[in-house]
């Protein structure tokens, strides 16, 4: 042997670069990682984090080893509030030269997305992002493509796939229960934010902010959408942002998309900030739902948003009323998709959440407005693996 290496550190090293080669299943990195924590590094300490933090604290199988932000004090308070003891930096350039990690998690501006996405792919860590990935659908292919060359794994928010009421809608359309799927209709909209103003600034918008949810998941529960139509507009031009004043908005803030799916199906999404909506997110109003689905059979209604589910009300007689079903959350929450995408890596185990899916509804985004630059039906190139469950 070469130095002093081992035979036993010989082949050790051998079986983890053997095992790295298999990282498109996860039993690559499983072998890598066996009997060890996924360290990960989370970029972006503004308001989302106040949710993943916890989630990725949550898990045994994770440890969270640097936070960073381009406003550092705002790292350093995330580090002290929840007890992190990480490092803490103000740039991605020092946090990729800081202590080693092994997936980052992205909850930046979604302008800046892609490229910290890309820097990070390109320093050999996994990543998992908040929506959108990228900016454009070629951007994000390009991610993807990257991350395949690097062995290296990446997912895309949102995660309303690993919900029970997701499964429990999708086995009623497999199983048959509406019968010859026609329509789908999804909503979801506020009065906007006013914390940041990259809600209303270019590569924004109520699209990638609200409708990624209900376009992943009426895709996600009747297959990828083959074309798309849509009518977008700018209802409040201006904005008032706490830390900027007025500001114009340069991004839609209201949206209706219509889908083409497979076998005659359409399906139809509104998202905006400019939706008074005092009741859209009460748990305990069973009544409000925002998706439905249209079967000759019968049809369904999620109760609550689909990244909020609280049940779902399945209508398939002429002459009984709706049955509530569904109602246990089963411990889903939205923000959990970087803890499960990365316990993954550490089991072994293909988790529901799908990159392809995420970029097949980053391109709907894209052909939405491109749609309603041109006036005209839209045909979309990716798709993904379907059935999802």
């Amino acid at each position: 042997m070469k130095g002093n290496m081992t035979r036993e550190a010989f082949l050790k090293a051998t079986a983890i670069t053997s095992a790295a080669l298999l990282v498109s299943s996860l039993e690559g990195w499983a072998a890598v990682l066996a009997e060890k924590k996924l360290r990960v590094a989370v970029i972006g300490c503004g308001s989302v984090s106040n949710r993943y933090i916890p989630q990725l604290l949550s898990s045994k199988l994770i440890e969270v080893v640097s936070l960073c932000d381009i406003k550092p004090e705002r790292a350093i308070a995330q580090n002290k509030q929840y007890n992190v003891n990480a490092k803490t930096y103000g740039n991605i350039d020092d946090l990729l030269k800081g202590v080693p990690f092994d997936m980052m998690v992205t909850l930046t501006d979604m302008q800046n997305h892609g490229d910290l996405n890309k820097k990070a792919l390109l320093a050999g860590k996994h990543v998992w992002s908040e929506k959108p990935m990228a900016n454009t659908y070629a951007e994000g292919k390009a991610l993807l493509d990257l991350a395949k060359q690097k062995k290296l794994r990446l997912w895309g928010a949102p995660a309303v796939v690993n919900s029970p009421q997701f499964a429990f809608m999708n086995k009623q359309i497999q199983d048959g229960k509406l019968g010859r799927i026609a329509a789908a209709h999804g909503q979801y909209g506020h009065t906007g934010p006013t914390w940041s103003s990259f809600f209303y600034e270019k590569g924004g918008g109520s699209m990638p902010d609200l409708g990624v949810y209900n376009m992943a998941t009426l895709t996600g529960l009747l297959g990828p959408a083959k074309t798309v139509m849509a009518m977008t507009s700018i209802v409040n031009p201006e904005r008032t942002i706490d830390e900027k004043g007025k500001i114009k908005v340069e991004a839609e803030d209201n949206a209706h998309v219509l889908l083409e799916h497979d076998k005659g199906a359409i399906s139809h999404i509104m998202c905006g900030f400019n939706y008074f909506d005092p009741h859209g997110h009460e748990a305990g109003n069973q009544t409000l739902h925002s998706i439905q689905i249209y079967g000759d059979y019968g049809n369904m209604r999620l109760v609550g948003y689909d990244w909020e589910t609280n049940g779902v009300w399945l209508d398939t007689s002429w002459d009984k009323p709706a049955v509530l079903m569904s109602t246990d959350k089963g411990g889903y929450e939205w923000q959990e998709g970087a803890r499960v995408t990365g316990e993954s890596i550490i089991t072994g185990i293909e988790p529901k959440i799908n990159v392809e899916h995420a970029l097949h509804v980053l391109e709907i985004i894209e052909a939405a407005r491109k749609s309603q630059g041109t006036h005209r039906r839209v045909s979309l190139k990716s798709t993904f693996k379907w059935p999802m469950l």
